[in-house]
């Protein structure tokens, strides 16, 4: 069995851009990403999916977890802020692997219809590890088919985490039968809480094919980020 955790820590920059509550509560943006990379280092899960990680944050986690292997992709398109000056020094973003033992990288690619989302495949502990942020606009369908060819190369259990954003239905259609997307629970916390809009505050999952994926929870943020971490455990079929 194997713990995993996915957790989308929102890039200062479209926190700035799209007014979010965040950047009103976290003023100093250095203080955010110490407290993010605190609570990141202390979580147990051995996988931790992160989305949305600037620069400054990524040099914050590696210097707050040096016992954890970092697997990265830097997307080609770099936020830029619409209201004046970041409070970055790095406006950079990556999407972000830390295990606690050693990986083989496969894949880091961003997609051809959003140089701002991707996916990044990784084995390790007897996974294939696709991590992934996938646009949330009419770019979802064939950002889903890539991530289905992703999976498709590899053998053995798989696991995809990351910010989809879609409900789970959305996810399991475009994946197809052979995954599964593991229910969130029904009294728990929403991965992405809104107060408007009629989008789904269901949107960040874990799917697994040739795996059982149990304890799925979504823990609080506490503020920390617009989403809120989903964690899990997963065993090999006929393990």
């Amino acid at each position: 069995m194997i713990t995993v955790a996915t957790w989308n820590v929102l890039h200062r920059v479209h926190a700035e851009n799209w007014y979010e509550d965040v950047a009103t509560r976290w003023p100093d943006e250095a203080e955010r990403i110490a407290a993010i990379s605190t609570r990141v280092a202390q979580r147990t899960e051995q996988i931790i999916a992160l989305q949305e990680v600037s620069g400054d944050q990524l040099t914050s986690l590696r210097h707050a977890m040096p016992d954890r292997a970092f697997h990265t992709l830097r997307y080609p398109r770099v936020p830029r802020s619409r209201r004046g000056p970041t409070a970055l020094n790095d406006r950079a973003e990556y999407l972000v692997l830390v295990t606690d033992g050693p990986g083989r990288e496969n894949t880091a690619e961003a997609f051809e219809q959003d140089h701002g989302k991707g996916a990044l495949v990784v084995e390790t502990a007897g996974f294939t590890v696709i991590a992934t942020h996938v646009t949330g606009d009419s770019r979802h369908s064939a950002e889903m088919g890539r991530l289905r060819e992703f999976a498709e190369a590899s053998a053995g259990p798989i696991v995809l985490l990351g910010d989809f954003n879609a409900d789970r239905g959305v996810v399991a259609d475009h994946l197809g039968p052979e995954f599964l997307v593991a229910p969130l629970p029904s009294d728990g916390l929403p991965t992405r809480p809104r107060t408007s809009g009629s989008k789904s505050m269901f949107i960040d999952h874990v799917v697994v094919r040739g795996a059982v994926a149990s304890g799925v929870t979504v823990d609080s943020a506490d503020g920390l980020s617009d989403h809120n971490p989903v964690r899990a455990a997963l065993s090999p079929i006929g393990a």
